[in-house]
C-alpha cells in the first residue's frame, strides 16, 4: 500500500520508508461516512442505553447483549466453519470454499478483555478469511473478570504452540484481532519472542486497544463522536483485566510500553472518530521510531471496530480488503526469521505438513 495522503491533521510525523500512514479524505463530500455505516452507531447506542437503564443486569447478560453486534455483519458467502479446539481452548476455522493459500490467520476477538467472543466475530472472521483466502482461526481465548491476565496471552501462546504442532511454521501463521484483540496479538508477539518460539509474519489490528492505563487524550477529546468506547468502559474493562498484577503499564501486558526488537511488520487502521484512535497512533510512532515496517490507515467518521459493518458498509468492506490483501503478501512471500536481536539470519517458506 503506498502512503498517498498528507500526514494526520500535522500531529503524526511523515513516514519512513518502512512506515506508512494512509488517512482517508476528511474534508468535503467523499468525506461523508455512508449511510449505512450507521447502522454500528445505532446498534452501540441501543446497547450503551439498555445497559444504562439496567446496571443490574450481570455479567453473562451483558456478554451476551454484546454478542449481538454479529448481526449488523453481513453473513459472508464463500466460507464454511469448523469447530475445533486450539492448545485447549474452544475455536473456530473460518475457511474460504476456494481453494485457500498457504498460511493461517490466527484471530482474537475484541471486548475489553471481558465480552463478547467467537460467535459475535464469526462473520468478521469469515470475510476476513474471505478477503485473505486463507484460513482464519478464531479463538475463544478466557475472559477477566475470572480469568485476569496473563491468562489470554497464556491461551494465545498455547494456540500458537498448536498450529505449530499442526505443521504451520512461525512464517506461515498471521495474527490480527480488533480493540482488545489487537492488544492480546501484540502482547502474544512479545511472549512468543521471549519465549524463542518464532513470531508470525504480520499483525493486524482494527481499531486496537492498547493503553490499559487510560492516559489523557482522544479517549477524551472524541468522546462527543464515540458511542461505545468511552473512558468509563475502557477503564472498567482495564481493571478487570489488569486487577492486582500491576501490569498496566508492563510492556508485557500493554504493547505502548513494549520493547519492540524483532517484531513483525504491523497493519493497523482506526476511525478518527474513536475514543482510542490514538493508541493506533502512538504504537505507530513507536513503531516507525524503532524501524519497523508499520502501517497505519485512519478512517474518517466511523465508530468503534467499523469492520462489523463488513457486507453492509463500503467503508468496512475497503477495510477488510486492503487487511486480508497485507496478510495475503505477508503469507505468501518467504519470511524473514525474527530472532530476539532483531536479526534475520535466513528466509522460510515451506508448506505446512
Amino acid at each position: 500500500m503506498s502512503s498517498t495522503t498528507p500526514a494526520l491533521s500535522g500531529h503524526i510525523p511523515q513516514p519512513s520508508a518502512a512506515a506508512t500512514w494512509t488517512r482517508r479524505p476528511s474534508e468535503g463530500r467523499q468525506a461523508m461516512p455512508s449511510p449505512e455505516s450507521g447502522a454500528l452507531k445505532v446498534f452501540y447506542e441501543k446497547t450503551v442505553a439498555a445497559l444504562i437503564e439496567a446496571p443490574e443486569i450481570d455479567l453473562m447478560l451483558r456478554r451476551a447483549w454484546l454478542d449481538q453486534v454479529h448481526h449488523v455483519t453481513a453473513e459472508p458467502t464463500g466460507v464454511t466453519y469448523a469447530d475445533a479446539d486450539a492448545g485447549g481452548r474452544p475455536a473456530l476455522w473460518a475457511e474460504p470454499v476456494a481453494e485457500p493459500g498457504d498460511g493461517v490467520i490466527l484471530y482474537f476477538h475484541g471486548g475489553g478483555f471481558v465480552l463478547q467472543s467467537i460467535a459475535s466475530h464469526r462473520k468478521l472472521g469469515g470475510h476476513l478469511a474471505k478477503a485473505a483466502n486463507r484460513r482464519v482461526l478464531l479463538l475463544e481465548y478466557r475472559q477477566a473478570p475470572e480469568f485476569p491476565y496473563p491468562a489470554p496471552v497464556d491461551d494465545a501462546e498455547a494456540a500458537f504452540r498448536w498450529l505449530l504442532d499442526q505443521g504451520y511454521s512461525p512464517a506461515q501463521i498471521a495474527f490480527a484481532g480488533d480493540s482488545a484483540g489487537a492488544c492480546l496479538a501484540l502482547s502474544t508477539v512479545v511472549r512468543l519472542r521471549d519465549n524463542d518460539l518464532g513470531v508470525p509474519v504480520g499483525v493486524v489490528g482494527f481499531s486496537p486497544w492498547l493503553d490499559l492505563e487510560s492516559l489523557p487524550g482522544t479517549l477524551d477529546s472524541n468522546a462527543e463522536y464515540d458511542v461505545l468506547a468511552q473512558r468509563p468502559l475502557c477503564e472498567e474493562s482495564a481493571a478487570a483485566y489488569i486487577q492486582d498484577t500491576g501490569a498496566a503499564a508492563d510492556g508485557r501486558a500493554n504493547p505502548l510500553h513494549a520493547d519492540l526488537t524483532g517484531f513483525p511488520p504491523v497493519y493497523l487502521t482506526a476511525s478518527d472518530s474513536e475514543c482510542l484512535f490514538d493508541n493506533g497512533e502512538r504504537f505507530a510512532q513507536r513503531a516507525r521510531a524503532a524501524g519497523l515496517d508499520v502501517t497505519f490507515v485512519v478512517e474518517h467518521g466511523q465508530q468503534h471496530v467499523y469492520q462489523f459493518m463488513a457486507g453492509r458498509a463500503p467503508e468496512a468492506d475497503r477495510s477488510v480488503a486492503e487487511a486480508g490483501a497485507w496478510l495475503a503478501a505477508r503469507l505468501s512471500a518467504p519470511a524473514p526469521v525474527h530472532t530476539v536481536d532483531g536479526s534475520t539470519p535466513d528466509r522460510r517458506g515451506e508448506a505446512p505438513c
